[in-house]
C-alpha cells in the first residue's frame, strides 16, 4: 500500500481521530497555556482578565455566527459594521419616546429591512454580493451620521442596559448568555436542520443545488435578512454595554468577524459551515489581543498580527475550489 496515499499516514487521520477536525480547539488551547506560562505574572489567568476577554469577543462572536451562514452559502456581507450602528441609533432613539420592547422591534426591523435590500440586490439584480452590501455599507454609514448629526445617543433605561450587555446573572455577565443562546441555535440551525443543509448545498454548488430542488435564491435571500437582524442584536448590545449609542458602533469589526470566521475553520469559498469554529475564532483572536496589550504591543502591531493569522488559516484552507 502507497503510505502517502494512505489517510491514517498523512495526518489527516489517527486511528480514527481526525486531526483536521480539531486543530481549532488545539491551537486555542496551545495559545492559552503559552499565555498562560509567559504571562502568569501579568494577570493573564485572573478571573476579571478571562471575563473581559469573553465580553470583549461576545459581541463579535455573535455576529460571526450569523456570518458562517452567508459565507457557507458562498456569499458576503460587508455592510454588517454599518448596520450595527444604525440599528442602535434608531433603538436608542425609540428607547427615548417608548419602551424597550418597541425599540427593540425597531432596531431588529432596521437590521431585516437592511438585509431585505442586500438580499434583493444579489437575487434579483444578480449583483456580486461583494459590491452590492459594500454599496449597501457607505450608505447606512451616511444614514448614521446623518440622523444624529454625528452626535451619541444616551440611554438612561437601566433595565435595557442590564437585559442588553451590561449586567450581570451572578458572576456570568448577560453578554456571554447572549453569546451562548445564539451560538447554540445557529448550531442547531447548521447541522441538525433541512435549512442548514441547504445553506451547505447551496455555498457547495449552487447548480447542483438547484437540480436537486433548492430554492438557492431564497436561502441566499433569507440568510441576508438574518445577517442584518444579528447585526441588529449587536447594535443593541454595544448600546447596553456602553449606555449609549454612537454612529461608530462596528466599524472595525467586519475585520475580525470575517477573521474570527475564517481562523475557525470555515472556507470563504463557501460549502462548510463550523459554528463553534468561528466562536473559537473569535475568542482566539480576544486571546491573543489580550495577550499581545499584556506583552506590551501597540494597536498597530495587533492589527498585523491579526492579518497574517487570517493569511495563514486561508492558506490552510482546505476547500479551496480545484481547477
Amino acid at each position: 500500500m502507497n503510505s502517502v496515499n494512505n489517510p491514517e499516514n498523512n495526518g489527516e487521520s489517527i486511528s480514527g481521530f481526525k486531526i483536521k477536525d480539531y486543530a481549532i480547539y488545539l491551537i486555542m488551547l496551545g495559545i492559552f497555556i503559552v499565555f498562560a506560562f509567559f504571562l502568569r505574572n501579568r494577570g493573564f489567568l485572573s478571573i476579571i482578565n478571562l471575563m473581559n476577554i469573553f465580553r470583549q469577543t461576545a459581541i463579535i462572536s455573535i455576529m460571526a455566527v450569523g456570518f458562517t451562514f452567508v459565507i457557507a452559502s458562498g456569499e458576503f456581507d460587508l455592510s454588517i459594521g454599518s448596520t450595527v450602528a444604525l440599528s442602535a441609533l434608531i433603538g436608542s432613539l425609540m428607547l427615548q419616546r417608548t419602551g424597550i420592547f418597541p425599540s427593540v422591534i425597531a432596531a431588529v426591523a432596521v437590521g431585516a429591512a437592511i438585509g431585505f435590500v442586500n438580499g434583493f440586490f444579489v437575487v434579483r439584480a444578480r449583483m456580486p454580493s461583494f459590491l452590492a452590501t459594500i454599496a449597501m455599507m457607505g450608505i447606512i454609514h451616511g444614514l448614521a451620521r446623518w440622523i444624529t448629526h454625528l452626535q451619541a445617543i444616551p440611554v438612561l433605561n437601566d433595565r435595557f442596559t442590564y437585559i442588553f450587555g451590561g449586567g450581570n446573572l451572578g458572576p456570568i455577565p448577560t453578554l456571554f448568555v447572549w453569546t451562548l443562546i445564539v451560538m447554540v441555535f445557529g448550531q442547531i440551525a447548521m447541522v441538525k436542520t433541512l435549512f442548514g443543509r441547504k445553506v451547505l448545498a447551496t455555498g457547495g454548488n449552487v447548480v447542483a443545488a438547484r437540480l436537486a430542488g433548492i430554492n438557492t435564491d431564497k436561502v441566499k435571500w433569507v440568510l441576508f435578512i438574518i445577517m442584518g437582524m444579528i447585526a441588529s442584536l449587536a447594535g443593541l448590545l454595544y448600546t447596553g454595554r456602553l449606555h449609549a449609542a454612537r454612529y461608530t458602533y462596528g466599524g472595525q469589526d467586519l475585520f475580525t468577524i470575517v477573521a474570527a470566521v475564517v481562523i475557525g475553520g470555515n472556507s470563504i469559498y463557501g460549502g462548510t459551515g463550523t459554528i463553534i469554529g468561528a466562536v473559537v475564532g473569535s475568542l482566539i483572536l480576544g486571546m491573543v489581543n489580550n495577550g499581545l496589550i499584556l506583552f506590551g504591543f501597540s494597536v498597530d502591531q495587533q492589527v498585523i498580527f491579526r492579518g497574517v493569522m487570517i493569511l495563514v488559516a486561508v492558506a490552510l484552507s482546505p476547500s479551496a475550489p480545484k481547477e
